[in-house]
């Protein structure tokens, strides 16, 4: 039982490095020698938990879907109006990124094996209309203008992908800071307050 739980802590710190790596570097660039490193892996080691980078970067896709979904189900279950939900998703998909750190950014999965991408594309696809709900309920209770929510739900994650890149040489830089600075840029221009 304690080795399974070793394995399972060891396997989501490599995640989680080769996340930081990926995104910082690309899929090409970042070699699995770096990422066994980055947690004082030899890469021999690293193979032990993954055959290659590219079973690597499904994982890491996966394990990223899969707290965004999680995420999204919370906002859904404790309900309110629709820029309520889209508030407080923004909210504790940030606050996650400091507890689980950065997640694999959605937009690239070209490096997977077709079936991979498949089943990457179509789950994001899911996602994708989960928060398009969001939007739909905004406008539907009167709380977010008229939009085309497809590609506002596009522009959002987009967004947040070039936010979590780029800001973090911010001085100073907070969560709540990050939230203000979403919240005037997308949210206030959503508002129909």
């Amino acid at each position: 039982m304690a080795q399974s739980l070793k394995s399972v802590i060891k396997r989501e710190a490599i995640l989680r490095a080769a996340i930081e790596i990926i995104n910082a570097k690309g899929f090409a660039a970042a070699t699995m020698t770096e990422i066994g490193a980055a947690i004082a892996l030899r890469d021999a080691a690293l193979y032990y938990y993954f055959p290659n980078k590219q079973a690597l970067a499904f994982a890491g896709h996966q394990r990223s879907l899969e707290r965004f979904e999680s995420i999204l189900a919370v906002v859904e279950a404790d309900g309110g109006t629709g820029r309520c939900k889209l508030r407080r998703f923004f909210k504790t998909l940030l606050d996650d990124a400091v507890s689980n750190g950065p997640q694999l950014y959605f937009g690239d999965s070209s490096y997977l094996a077709e079936d991979q991408r498949q089943a990457i594309e179509a789950w994001t696809a899911r996602l994708s209309k989960r928060l398009e709900r969001f939007l739909e309920e905004g406008m539907a209770d009167g709380t977010i203008v008229a939009c085309e929510p497809p590609l506002v739900v596009q522009l959002l994650v987009g967004m947040l992908i070039w936010l979590t890149k780029w800001t973090p040489g911010t001085p100073g830089l907070t969560n709540e800071r990050l939230l203000e600075a979403i919240e005037t840029t997308a949210l206030q221009g959503l508002s129909t307050d």
